[in-house]
This record gives C-alpha cells, structure tokens and sequence, in this order.
C-alpha cells in the first residue's frame, strides 16, 4: 500500500491532489486548460513551416555569382540562352547547366558584374549567338510574403519568450498586476496512478485517541445529509497539533482515503513568493479547485510559517506577503457555508504561536493534540512498517517497543528502515534482532567511529561509562541499563544506554534527582578513580542543567522559588527576561544547590561501590561492549522488574 506524498500537477502549482476525478470540471469560459508549452510548441512549428516554404519555393534566390571571364567564355560558346542587364550587374540563364567553377555544383541561372574597363563589343557578341535580351529579370527576388514572415519571425519569438516569463511571475500577469496574458488557469486535477491504493486508518497506527476524534469528519464527508437534517455543522478547520514525526499528515491523507474523497495538500510555505499578492491569489484558487470537487478535504502543512500572530503595526508598504496570505485563508474559510462539504486540516508543532484568528470557532475550531505513541502504539507502528520487510522468526516487535520510548511513527519508520539496509549489507535474507538493536543503536546514539585512543583515555571512558552506568543500578526508581559500551560512536566516545520499562508520564523529584546523579556519574567516577575531571562530561552537564533548571523554575520542586512557573518552557531564548533579577538569582542558587547536593551523594555510592565499578570497568576494557544481562551479572545487582515482560 504506497504512502508516498500525492502528486503535484506542476512546478508552479503550490499544492498536491490525490483522489480527484481524471477529468475536472470546466474552467470559467467553457475551455479546459491545456498544456501551456503543447500550444507553444504548436504555433513555433507552423511559423517554422511558413518560413522554410517561403524562403525555398516561393523567394528562389539561391543562384550562384560567376566570374565575368566564365560568362564571356559560355557567350562565345554559344551556351547563353538569355540575359538581363541592368547597369554593369548582368543576370542570365544558360541553355544547359555547367559545372561552377567555384565549386558551387551544376548551374543554370546565375549572376555576373561587368568591369567598368571591359571594352569588349559586348552587345555585338551577344548577337552573333543570337542570345536574347529580356526585359525582366531572370533571377526572380524576393516577393512580399517571404519578406513578411522574415520580419514576422522576431515579433514571435518576442511575444512568446514575455508570456513565458509572465506565466513565470505567478497568477496575476508581470509582477503581479493581474494581465491576461499572464493570468494563470487553474490546473486540472490529477487522478491516482494506475494500480496504487489511498491512505486508510489501516495504516495508521499508535494514535487511536486521535483517529477516534477524526471519525465524526469521515462520518460527516460519507454521509452530510444525515447532518444537514438534524441541523447539525461540521467544523470548517481541524487543527492537528504535537511534536514533528508523530503522523500528522498521514492522518489527513488517511481521512480523505478513508472518505474517499479528493485531498489538497500544500505547505504553508508554498504560497509565499517574494511578489505580494501571489500568495493570496494561490489560496483563492487552491479553496476554488476544492469546491468544484466537494467533498473534499484541504490539507496545510506547517501552518505556523503563515499563521504566526500578526504584529500591531504595519510593515513596509502596510502588509506583507505572509499577513495577505493568512488573511486570504481566513476570508476563505469564514465563506463556507457549511453546506459546500470542504474540510480544512492544518498542522502545526508551534499551536502556541498561532494567530488567535485561525483557532477561533468557525475557523480551526477543532484542535487535536497528536502525541508520540505508547508502547502497545509503538508496537504497531512496527508491524506497519514491517509488514514488506522479511522478519526472522525470533524477532521480538514488543521487545523493540519496549526499548524505544519517546520514538515517533517516523522514527519508528526509519529504524525499520535502517534494520532493512543492515541486512542487505550483511546479505541477509531475513532482518533478525540483532539488525534492530544494532539499528536502533544507530538511530539514537550515531553511527560507530573507528577512532584509535590512546589506551589511558580508553580506561578512563570506560570508568566514565561504568561510573553511569552502575549509579543508574544502585539509585532506586532509575531507568534500567539496557547497554554499555566504548566503542565512539557519533560525538562520544563512549555511550550508557537506560530506557524506561513503562511510560512515564509525571515524573516525580525522586526520578529526576536519579537521573540527574545518574548524568554525572562519569565525573564522579573520574574524580574518585584518577582525581581529576575531564571534557567528556560535556553532554552531561548540558543535561544536567536543562533538569535542574525544570524542577526549579517550572515545575515547583524547591522551597525557596516555591510553587510557581519562574520561567517558560523555552527558557534557553528567554532566560532573564520572564523573572525579576532577585528571582533569577534564587533560581541559579537552587540549581547549584540541587545539582551539587546530587554530585556528593554520586561520589559518595562510587566510593562505597569502588569494587563494582572497577569489574565493571575492567569487563568494557576486555570486551567493549556489556549487554543489560552481563552489566547486572558482573555489578552483582539484581535488577527488578516492574512489569511483566511480555
């Protein structure tokens, strides 16, 4: 079943169709639009004929100019049929055709100059041979439709060379002013290709709280007059809001399948065009194309790019392409009736910047949140994207889900993906489990570096990677260790991997506490085996801070800020411009305070627990790479499991 992205008609078209009819309805005027470059080629043909004829049938004109010497030796060879002279240019014809001197080929009627200085008796030879001298010209010029293409030729390559570059400025004519000859048709709606299926819900997976809210709008598309008669409205627009990845515009294709009805797909951002004013007129034709096929559903695409929220004063020249544009989807959808069976679907990862216009009721009047999957969704989305791959019989799906929290139906896709493309390099002819670990290995953590360490950094990124890995062991409530391993991979040199066993949802102070102590576990372990402390813990620190600064300033875990949002959630742009000085003072005081209070107690249980560390560390020198069973075996923990493994 293909769930490529529908086909776009033509470059300029800014938007994609998908299960509209062959053949369109007419366009205003009873004519259907055709290909603009056919007619063009057409007419450059018929010019191209015009002239060849009459340059070559009807001008003639192609005889060859000979010597005067070789014109005076056919006169007394009595070869010179007749003649026609005007001043000292002769033309003339011969009574059989002769070899050219020159090497032009056999001639009969040719031209020739007679020398002022020539003293001849011209005329009297000419007797003598009984040549005869006419009165009109042997040599036939150029007539006046021959010379009147010539000149036609410049005027139409002209003409033709504008309307293409007026097609090419956008639907109004050059620059935008709307003339007719670069006013632009609305291009016919394009079919499916032979043989491919539409998007259904059967191919989407994960998000069945989502599909449950789009069912009313597929209920009303197949059936609207069951609604018309209770009086009952659909919602014009139905904004689908959450992260990238999460299968926003699969929904939208799988509603128009699932209806069977046409489906408009464009990116906001296709509309924006540096003339003003061709954004606007593409929204207008794009909403025209949907009407004509009704019922039919408009899909926009990151939304965000045009439906920002509009500033309070005017930009240069008053309004800007992007404020036209948005203002033209908003006239758009305030027109429907209600009755014309159009739905609008938008997509967005940034809802909160959108233009208070678009989410009003009438407009975007539906908003529904598309989260990334749960593990029985994420196990889905797998058999989905598996359903073409061939799977050994001992791939475990719901131990991948398992081990993948967090990931989207397009992650998922891609570690599918990547699992395929390890198995036909290791000319497989099955994609086993240990292709999805190692896939999965490489979609989170990078692909592995052949990188040639000194051996004293060696040991010391393997006492980094133990020291995490063994407080992620002891701290009661962390994630489970599900790898360990020195081999570089990406920017690390070396990687801990700790996936949650079930979906956490609220996270507690005491697992965020475990986690921060977790993070820095490799300083702590450098500090306690060697004393001193390296750049490997970049990363850590960056983790450690963005957790730190959450439970202070937004989430309430600290006495001294207290029970208050101090600072947004994306206070990397705007830290220290949503709190006054004193607060932000507090908040870089608790911070230390917390991150300090947790790097103690991390040296403190890598002291108490250096024999563990140490086997552990010296099994990664030995072997590089420590699966979850043989991490635990060699710390000597006994990991309990919340869940039954299943």
């Amino acid at each position: 079943m293909s769930n490529a992205a529908p086909a776009r008609k033509a470059p300029d078209q800014p938007w994609r169709t998908e299960g509209t009819p062959d053949d369109g309805p007419r366009p205003p005027g009873g004519r259907r639009p055709r290909g603009r470059w056919w007619g063009l080629a057409v007419t450059a043909v018929i010019v191209f004929l015009l002239v060849y004829v009459g340059l070559n049938y009807l001008g003639g004109g192609d005889e060859p100019t000979i010597s005067y010497t070789e014109f005076s030796r056919q006169v007394d060879a009595g070869n010179v049929d007749k003649i026609y002279s005007k001043g000292d240019a002769i033309q003339g014809q011969l009574k059989q055709s002769r070899d050219d001197p020159d090497g032009g080929g056999d001639y009969t009627k040719f031209r020739t100059q007679r020398p002022a200085f020539a003293d001849d008796a011209l005329w009297q030879n000419l007797s003598r041979h009984d040549v005869t001298v006419t009165a009109r010209p042997v040599v036939q010029q150029r007539g006046l439709l021959p010379n009147l293409l010539l000149s036609l030729v410049p005027i139409v390559l002209l003409v033709a060379v504008w309307i293409f570059f007026a097609r090419r400025l956008g639907g109004g004519g050059v620059g935008g002013a709307g003339g007719v000859l670069g006013r632009k048709a609305p291009p016919k709606p394009v079919g499916l290709r032979p043989g491919t299926q539409r998007t259904t819900f059967a191919d989407v997976a994960g998000i069945d709280e989502v599909k449950g809210e789009l069912d009313d709008v597929v209920d009303f598309l197949e059936h609207p007059d069951v609604y018309r008669r209770m009086g009952a409205k659909m919602p014009r627009g139905v904004l689908l809001a959450g992260s990238p990845g999460t299968g926003k515009t699969l929904l939208a294709r799988a509603v128009a399948g699932e209806a069977g009805v046409p489906f408009f797909s464009a990116s906001a951002s296709e509309f924006i065009e540096m003339i003003v004013g061709v954004g606007a007129s593409r929204v207008r034709e794009l909403f025209a194309e949907a009407r004509k096929v009704a019922p039919s559903i408009i899909f926009i695409d990151e939304i965000d790019t045009i439906g920002r929220v509009r500033s309070g004063g005017a930009s240069v020249g008053g309004h800007d392409e992007r404020e036209q544009t948005l203002n033209q989807i908003l006239t758009e959808m305030d027109g429907f009736s209600g009755s014309e069976g159009v739905v609008v679907i938008a997509a967005t990862n940034r809802a909160d910047i959108l233009d208070p216009a678009l989410t009003r009721p009438g407009r975007f009047d539906r908003v529904v949140n598309v989260s990334p999957p749960d593990r029985a969704g994420r196990e889905a989305i797998l058999a989905i994207h598996t359903r073409e791959i061939p799977l050994a019989p001992e791939v475990d799906l719901a131990r991948v889900a398992r081990t993948t929290p967090g990931m989207t139906g397009a992650d998922l896709a891609n570690l599918a993906n990547e699992a395929a493309l390890l198995a036909v390099k290791r000319k497989q002819e099955l994609v086993t489990q240990s292709d999805l670990s190692e896939a999965l290995e490489k979609v989170q953590l990078g692909a592995e570096r052949t990188l040639v360490m000194p051996e004293e950094d060696r040991r010391r990124t393997a006492f980094h990677e133990s020291g995490h890995a063994l407080l992620g062991m002891l701290q009661p409530g962390a994630d489970p260790v599900r790898k360990v391993t020195i081999v570089p991979r990406g920017r690390a040199l070396g990687v801990t991997m700790s996936t949650p066993e079930v979906e956490r949802y609220a996270l507690s102070e005491e697992y965020l506490r475990g986690r921060i102590i977790g993070a820095l576990g490799g300083m702590a372990a450098e500090q306690v085996v060697y004393g001193v402390i390296t750049t490997g813990a970049e990363n850590d620190l960056e983790q450690v801070t963005n957790i730190a600064r959450g439970m202070v300033a937004r989430w309430g875990m600290s006495e001294r800020v207290g029970r208050l949002s101090a600072l947004p959630s994306d206070a990397q742009q705007a830290y220290g411009l949503a709190a006054a000085p004193q607060t932000l003072d507090v908040i870089d005081s608790e911070m230390r305070r917390i991150v300090d209070d947790c790097y103690e107690e991390a040296r403190r249980k890598l002291t108490e627990h250096r024999g563990q560390l140490d086997a552990l560390a010296e099994a990664l020198l030995a072997s590089e790479t420590l699966e979850e069973a043989d991490a635990y075996r060699i710390a000597g923990i006994t990991r309990l499991k919340k869940e039954t493994e299943v």
